[in-house]
């Protein structure tokens, strides 16, 4: 089987074709996926069949996978198994959520601008996600090339950037939202983290901003001034031309790269209609301040 790769655009995001995720795959067809996914950072694969358990075999193709922070909410029972991100409006029951329901609140920082995990120390490399069922309008998923919205900087702003830090937690997303309902637990296992605000792509040396909806302030600077930093720089790279928006279908299973690219969910009925789509999710392979060489506080 060889791998088809139609670009959606010159240098980010493209649909793969003739790949059965399913079935095992041929080493140089892996090698043709991971070449693409160095040069797209968003890839889309329809129509595939997958088992949780194939989900989840496809996506330690990238590295190990990470645990849901849902394990930290005693109280909450997990729908699915750990190894998934649970994103979609169903309850344990395979319900729709009801209006008040925590998991839904909480989930509504999923429209914010971020990429997975930069809230945890060792932070995300790629997100798999996977469409079970989806809503006839809405529910869209817009992806940002902060690659391309580095290049486009200007020079000084570029040398303004370069071995900055940024604080990163799931409270400062959150809180955006004037959403705080955070057990002892939580707040014990996920304290804010550092993260550079500009990193360099392994596979593909291009630079890339590095930002999200968790990040707070920067470090040694006053947090009006950086908090107005960040929010500038989210700005830059959510313009049009850095954003692909992707309309799902049913069995469409995405990855991309959460060292060079934001997300976001976008609005849907989710009163009304099922949205079961779920996440594996694989580890970056270290801080992205120690991938920079910038030196950080011990946890």
């Amino acid at each position: 089987m060889t791998v088809t790769v139609c670009p959606i655009t010159p240098s980010f995001a493209a649909e793969i074709g003739d790949m059965d995720l399913s079935a095992q795959i041929a080493p140089a067809d892996l090698l043709a996926i991971k070449d693409a996914f160095a040069q797209y950072a968003v890839l889309i694969f329809p129509e595939q069949r997958l088992s949780p358990d194939q989900h989840l075999d496809f996506a330690r193709q990238f590295g190990p996978l990470e645990t849901t922070i849902a394990v930290y909410r005693g109280d909450a029972p997990l729908r699915l198994r750990k190894e998934f991100a649970d994103v979609s409006n169903l309850d344990q029951n395979n319900e729709v959520w009801g209006g008040d329901s925590r998991m839904r609140l909480f989930q509504l920082g999923n429209r914010l601008w971020h990429t997975d995990s930069s809230f945890k120390r060792l932070p995300a490399l790629a997100s798999l996600l996977y469409a079970r069922s989806i809503p006839p309008v809405g529910g869209r998923t817009e992806f940002a090339d902060e690659r391309a919205a580095y290049d486009a900087l200007p020079d000084d702003m570029k040398q303004r950037l370069d071995s900055l830090v940024a604080e990163h937690s799931i409270f400062n997303s959150r809180a955006r939202l004037g959403f705080s309902n955070f057990s002892d637990e939580e707040r014990r296992e996920m304290p804010p983290v550092p993260q550079a605000l500009v990193r360099t792509i392994a596979q593909s040396g291009r630079k890339s901003l590095y930002l999200a909806s968790h990040a707070g302030r920067i470090v040694g600077m006053p947090e009006a001034q950086g908090r107005a930093l960040i929010d500038e720089l989210i700005a830059h790279a959510t313009q049009r031309q850095f954003v692909y928006s992707h309309r799902w279908r049913v069995h469409d299973l995405v990855i991309w790269d959460n060292r060079c690219t934001m997300h976001r969910g976008t609005e849907f009925d989710d009163l009304r209609w099922k949205r079961d789509v779920q996440r594996a999710t694989v580890c970056d392979v270290a801080n992205s301040c120690e991938q920079e060489g910038i030196e950080i506080a011990a946890a």
